[in-house]
This record gives structure tokens, sequence and C-alpha cells, in this order.
């Protein structure tokens, strides 16, 4: 079910910023005005637009700062440049805060910081999402340490929220310095093209210390992040995109870890047969395929909320629902990469796997990968190391857990993406599945390099041994004769072999031995 269309018409934001200017919000109708030319909504008109209409509840709108300052001391804003508060979304409770740029460039003081805090421990006592609209121009400079101190009393919230409840963070202007780690520490960051940014330093120093000529917009506006540093997973036009965008993104996610993940009622048939399935994988092993177009024709309603769209396209990630039940996706690209686990691959599919499986979302794995992506630039990277990242995750993972391979499983590739060798629940394959140590030209290459090269017709040995190992090794019925697979489906009945196998699943009850925690390769 996706979120109720939200519109929110000029004429009525408008009335929404009279109204605040009116009442005394923000800095004042000059700097309001500044933030609506800049393409920015205030912090209020953006909480209004975000919870279901009349259900916010405000707490600390009187509070404003303690400095000594004699500048400031002349300048109090009731709020002190944030707001926060609790509403509903789609009838469910989310905390929120908003910092407001209109006071102070929505700057970080005690008493803001002390705000958020008191929302995010709030967060945690009720089982709630937490989201954080960031609009800020980094610590306020006039209080010195104490508004450092406030950023990391929320950094350790941050981290002992982590896993309990839900944390989004949505980036909707300046975000730098010391401000990135929350965000940095959250589940999910949205971002807002061309109003947007994150970084530690900005372009300025870089220009004076590295010598180095950037802009903000490409050192840390939304395409950066989404696509290259994959440190947001979302990429929005506009405020409204942005928050349409949390609200379809909860309504995937439990409120906190103690609850199953979501349902709804959902109209797609749970039987129904997908025959072009049956002939979307090519007949040459090499050619590409689409695999949004496999996730799409199986899950509810056909659609797929695909998360880092962006970031290391080789792998596919995000939600969807099967019989109305909310599940995590991770899956190969073929069409990219030819679908190779590398190092950004890994650390994006690890942290996913991860995610769902603390807030109790089963994961079902497409599988169609040719291995680890070779090279030097890898290796040196550290690809060993991130790509144990991927299979810690897995493997340490205790929610349900499906795995469909579609066509090639090669090498430990094989193993990392959810094997039954790592505790997966139910593993399936399609006809078309190869599962081997390595694809058949490279086999052939090692085991039979001498033979092949002393043969009179050297190709037509070469060709001869291909068929011979295709035939003995790269078929699903050899790892299903071993247990390994569960078995082997008609593509065209996936959606329901998948909604029966998580129906078997709905009680599963797994657990780790005891420990404090883990030490996950980082």
């Amino acid at each position: 079910m996706k979120p109720k269309s939200l519109e929110i018409r000029q004429t009525k934001y408008e009335q929404l910023l009279e109204r605040h200017i009116r009442a005394g919000d923000g800095g004042g109708r000059a700097r309001i005005e500044r933030q609506h030319n800049a393409g920015k909504w205030t912090a209020r008109a953006r909480i209004a637009f975000f919870l279901d209409e009349g259900t916010f509840e405000e707490f600390d709108r009187l509070v404003v700062h303690r400095s000594r300052d004699f500048d400031l001391d002349q300048q109090k804003y009731p709020g002190d440049g944030v707001i926060t508060g609790h509403g509903l979304v789609d009838g469910r409770c989310v905390f929120v805060f908003a910092q407001d740029f209109t006071v102070f460039g929505g700057s970080l003081s005690e008493t803001h910081a002390e705000k958020i805090c008191k929302v995010m421990d709030m967060a945690m006592r009720v089982g709630a999402p937490l989201v954080g609209l960031n609009d800020s121009g980094g610590a306020r400079i006039q209080e010195g340490v104490v508004s450092l101190g406030g950023y990391a009393d929320i950094f350790l919230r941050n981290t002992l929220a982590s896993g309990v409840i839900p944390q989004i963070s949505c980036i909707m202007g300046p975000c730098a310095g010391g401000a990135v780690y929350s965000p940095a520490i959250t589940d999910f960051n949205v971002m807002v093209k061309n109003t947007s940014y994150m970084f530690i330093t900005g372009p300025d120093v870089i220009r004076t210390v590295t010598h180095e000529d950037v802009t903000k917009e490409e050192l840390g506006g939304a395409d950066t992040h989404n696509r290259i540093s994959g440190v947001a997973h979302f990429a929005a036009e506009t405020d409204e995109h942005a928050l349409l965008i949390v609200r379809e993104l909860l309504s995937f996610l439990p409120s906190n870890n103690r609850e199953d993940s979501p349902r709804v009622i959902g109209t797609d048939d749970n039987d129904r047969r997908e025959e072009r399935l049956n002939t979307i994988i090519p007949e040459a092993s090499n050619q590409p395929y689409d695999i949004r177009d496999v996730i799409n024709a199986i899950v509810d309603e056909r659609y797929f909320f695909e998360v880092h769209a962006h970031y290391a396209p080789n792998i596919v990630i995000g939600f969807a629902r099967l019989a109305g039940q909310s599940v995590g996706i991770v899956a190969n690209q073929p069409a990219f990469l030819a679908g190779v686990l590398d190092i950004d691959a890994s650390i994006k599919a690890a942290r996913f796997v991860r995610f769902c499986d603390c807030f109790n979302i089963p994961l079902i794995v497409f599988e169609d990968v040719p291995g680890f992506l070779p090279g030097v630039r890898q290796e040196h990277g550290g690809i060993i190391r991130h790509g144990a990242k991927l299979l810690y995750a897995f493997a340490e993972a205790t929610v349900p857990k499906i795995t469909v391979i579609t066509r090639k499983a090669y090498g430990g590739a094989y193993c990392v993406m959810a094997s039954k060798h790592i505790r997966t629940d139910i593993n399936f394959a399609w006809p078309t599945a190869e599962i081997a140590v390595m694809g058949a030209e490279g086999a052939v290459g090692v085991l039979y390099r001498r033979e092949i090269s002393e043969a009179a017709d050297q190709e037509a040995a070469r060709r001869s041994r291909i068929a011979e190992f295709e035939e003995k090794f790269a078929n699903p019925y050899v790892a299903a004769e071993r247990g390994f697979i569960d078995e082997i489906i008609e593509p065209a009945n996936t959606r329901a072999k998948l909604i029966s196998a998580l129906a078997l699943l709905k009680n599963k009850r797994d657990t780790n031995p005891p420990k404090k925690h883990g030490n996950i390769p980082l």
C-alpha cells in the first residue's frame, strides 16, 4: 500500500507561512521569506506536510537559549531554532525534530541539543520511529564547547537507539562539520537536490589546505552522496518529494525491534503465475537482463521500493510486500558489471541486511553472481574485508531468509549470497541456475589446459570440455542432490513458492550464541 497522496497547493502554503509569521514563529518575516525564496520550506511547514493533518503535538515550544554572549542575549526566539514533538504517519506514532534555519541558521546550541535529546529519549521509551529534518549551519560558535557537547549527546542517543527504533534523517539544507555524524549513524538518509549538502570540511577549507577547487554541490550534494560516497540513500527533487519518500519508507518498517514487519491487506493473488519469468533468462550465460524485471513480476502489486538505487548498481536492495507482508530484497544485478560483488556492493548490501535483521523484516535474495570483482584496486581496497561484511551479515541474521538462484552462483560469492551453509532457511533454484566453483570456460582452462593445447583441433576440444563441465557441474541438480538446494522450481511459480515459504517461517525462532556483540570486519 503506497502512502496516501499529499499535496500542498501554493495558496495553502502561503496561508501556512502567514500564520507562522503572525504567531511569531521562526526568525521573522524576512528570514522566512528568504527561506521560501531559496526553494526550501520552513520547519513548521515541513512538519505539517509530513505528519497526518492535525496530529502534531509539540514539546518545549517556549524554550530559549542560555547564552551569555551579549549579541545573542538580545536575540531570543521561542524554540531556539528547532521544533520537536510527535504525531502520526498513516495513523502510527512518529517522533520528529525539524531544525529551523531562520533562527540563527539552525545552529545547535545547548538548549537546541537538549530538545533533540529529549525527543530521542521519548522515542526510545515509547518505541516509535524518529525522523530528523536537518537544516543547520552547524554548532553555535558563541556557545563553544557546550555546543560540541550537545552534538556528542545526540550521537550517543543515535548509537543507543540503533537497532531499537528506526531512525531516518532528511537533509533539507546544510549539514556540515560534526553535524554529519548523526545522520551517518541513522538508518536512512534522504537528501534534496540543489538545496542540501553534507561534508566534514567545506570547499573554502579544502581550497586552502589541499588546493582543490570544488563547489558545495560537487563536494557534498545529493547526487554526490547518492552516487559516489553512498552516504545518502535517496535523492529527492523537492522538500515535498523528500517527505513523501520518508512517509513511504516508514510504511514498510515496524515501529521498533519488538514488532514484526508490518502487514497490509492486499488485492494481489498469492498464487499468481508470471509466465514471462520462464523465458526471462537469456540463452547465453554472458547476456544481461534486469533483475528488477524479476522482482517486479513477483512482488505484490508489482511494486518494488528501491533503496540506494544510484550507489553500487551491481546489487539491488529495497522493500516490497508478499501476501501483504513487508520483506527486504537483496539481488545481484546482471545488467551492471554482470552482477559481481565488489567493495561498494558488499557494504551496501551488508548494512541493509543488518537493518532488516534488526527490525524483523524477512530477507528475500535473488542470486545471479559470477563472483567477486577481480583487480588490483579491489584487492588493495580491501575486498576481502568488505566482502566478509556481507558474509557476516547474512550469517548473523536470524530473520527468515529465502534465496532464489536464477542463474550464476559461482565461487565464494555463492557462499556469501545467503547460501544454505550460512543458515538460510529455504533455498530455491530455477532450472537455469549454474552452481559451480567458477564458470565453465575458466574451469576448463584450469583443468584441461594441457589436453587442449595438445589437441589437433584446440577449439573443438575446448568446446567439448565446456559442454561436459556444464552438464556435470554447472546446473542446480548436483547441489540439490546434496541438499544445498531445497527445490528446483518453475520460474513462473516463484511468487507462490516465496509466499508459501514465508508462511512456513512465520514463527521461526533462531538465536546466536550469547555474547556482548560480534566483531564484524569493519
